[in-house]
């Protein structure tokens, strides 16, 4: 047999336990008292007793009431109880309010409400190899308490571990960003990679009995050693967009300016005046700077 069929095999299910109401049972006990004060306050006032009412009325009612008094415990709202009876597992009460069980039935309280954990920064290397800082915070509750506390050591701890191995899987399946928008990226795509890694999270979780609602980063960015480097390559590269549209809109409007002035016969110009336009207007067009007039007070070839 493989080991994950093993495994499954030896998974605690979460059933229900078989507890009773803790009201009825204290209306049980405060009967139980006055019974025995009163009894008690009887054999005081009696001239001759007993001693076998004496005895149930000394030893055996006191013991009878201890009993029931050991078996009483409160749940809160979105609180839980497993129950154990000589380390075996009886079941999980999930009922609020005064419950009670039997005295020799261990009762082990677990949270089922909403946790809320934010990772430390830690350092992934991404798809193509460029080491950066990632950090997630992430949405848990316990659904299955029986898996919570039998399956794992300790469950918050192993919450913590595989938020981690779970951020490192996922920041080692993409690049951080892609400028041509071609490839999902860490930071170009956050909802989609977001997904992803809630559904690795829960993978990770369900032999703990661990449910993730919602997840996501805190904290993307290059790490300190090469920040600077990628950011004169940001700079760089929006620079280079910046002048592809720039060119693209100055080599449309010169062709627009080219064929309004041919339409409307404004000027005749032969190839080599033509050229000396379109270099004038892609000056004027693509500079930095503002362009200074000059008036020409010959002839257009002079």
């Amino acid at each position: 047999m493989s080991d994950r069929g093993q495994s499954n095999l030896n998974a605690s299910v979460e059933r229900p336990a078989r507890t009773f109401s803790g009201y009825l049972m204290l209306l049980l006990l405060l009967v139980g008292i006055i019974v025995q004060v009163a009894g008690i306050a009887g054999l005081v006032g009696a001239e001759d007793v007993g001693p076998p009412l004496a005895v149930a009325a000394v030893i055996v009612a006191p013991i009878a009431l201890l009993f029931i008094l050991c078996g009483f415990y409160m749940l809160q709202p979105n609180q839980a109880a497993a129950i154990t009876l000589f380390g075996s597992y009886r079941g999980t009460d999930r009922a609020t309010g005064l419950r009670w069980v039997l005295p020799w039935e261990m009762r082990r309280k677990i949270s089922v409400r909403s946790n809320n954990f934010i990772s430390e920064r830690i350092k992934v290397n991404d798809l193509r190899g460029n080491p950066i800082e990632m950090a997630a915070q992430v949405v848990w509750r316990v659904t299955d308490t029986a898996q919570a506390l039998f399956d794992v050591d300790d469950y918050k701890a192993f919450v913590a571990v595989q938020v981690e191995a779970g951020i490192r899987a996922i920041g080692s399946r993409y690049p951080y960003d892609d400028f041509e928008h071609l490839e999902v990226t860490l930071r170009g795509n956050h909802d989609q990679v977001g997904d992803e890694l809630r559904a690795e999270l829960n993978a990770r979780l369900t032999v703990a009995g661990i449910h993730v609602d919602e997840c996501g980063f805190t904290h993307l960015a290059y790490a300190q050693e090469i920040a600077g480097a990628m950011l004169r390559r940001q700079q760089a590269q929006a620079v280079v967009a910046a002048r592809k549209t720039l060119v693209e809109g100055a080599v449309g409007m010169v062709e627009m300016a080219l064929a309004m002035l041919s339409e409307k016969n404004v000027v005749e110009l032969d190839d080599e005046r033509r050229a000396a336009m379109v270099s004038n207007l892609m000056v004027v067009l693509c500079g930095e700077r503002d362009t200074q007039p000059v008036v020409n007070t010959g002839s257009l070839y002079q």
